[in-house]
């Protein structure tokens, strides 16, 4: 083989291992997703910074205005008010599941969150409406890094992962979950219930 010939395919390689750009799509998903389960973790400094950063990436107007209000309205007494022991809302899926024992959900929750790594952050359990939105984010971010790198197989089963478990676990609980919450006064909860209803209703 000659110099210039071994040259090539040196290049070629390489160009192969460079990553193609990441799909905006998927990252504006991501950012939808990882917003809607901000909203639903209990509010702090660092919170409301973040919410503030990615409250102007939705194209969604319900989201978008949820952060906006977020910003006025999010104390810990309001949201522990609505989401605490005794409260009249719950954030947990085991709250609007019937056809699953608390048990056999938790498991399956978890099986989902260990076999993609997701390891979420705070002490919510793991069918919180905040570590199952922020999963489907994850998800979204994943799948955008495969595809980015031209991986189709793993992209794939992220793809479907995330349609799975939309359907099995957010599709059960946002509707009920807005529905309890539309007359909050949390307003910018009563929105992003919206937004989580709307999103699960009309996947990407």
């Amino acid at each position: 083989m000659s110099r210039t010939s071994g040259a090539r395919r040196q290049r070629a390689r390489h160009a192969d291992d460079v990553p193609h750009e990441l799909p905006t799509d998927l990252l504006r998903q991501a950012a939808t997703w990882r917003l809607i389960g901000l909203l639903f973790e209990p509010p702090d400094e660092a919170w409301r910074e973040e919410v503030r950063s990615l409250g102007d990436l939705p194209a969604d107007p319900t989201l978008r205005l949820a952060a906006e209000l977020a910003q006025h309205e999010a104390t810990p007494g309001l949201y522990h008010t609505t989401f605490g022991p005794g409260g009249p809302v719950s954030p947990r899926e085991v709250a609007y599941q019937n056809l699953i024992l608390p048990g056999s959900l938790i498991s399956e929750i978890k099986g989902y969150y260990e076999a993609f790594g997701y390891a979420p952050r705070g002490d919510e359990p793991p069918d919180h409406v905040a570590v199952e939105a922020g999963f489907i984010g994850y998800l979204r971010l994943k799948e955008a890094l495969a595809r980015s790198q031209q991986d189709g197989e793993p992209a794939a089963i992220t793809a479907e992962a995330a349609t799975c478990f939309l359907q099995k676990h957010l599709a059960v609980m946002a509707p009920p979950l807005a529905a309890a919450l539309v007359d909050s006064p949390n307003r910018y909860l009563a929105l992003a219930a919206t937004a989580l209803r709307q999103s699960v209703e009309q996947p990407a």
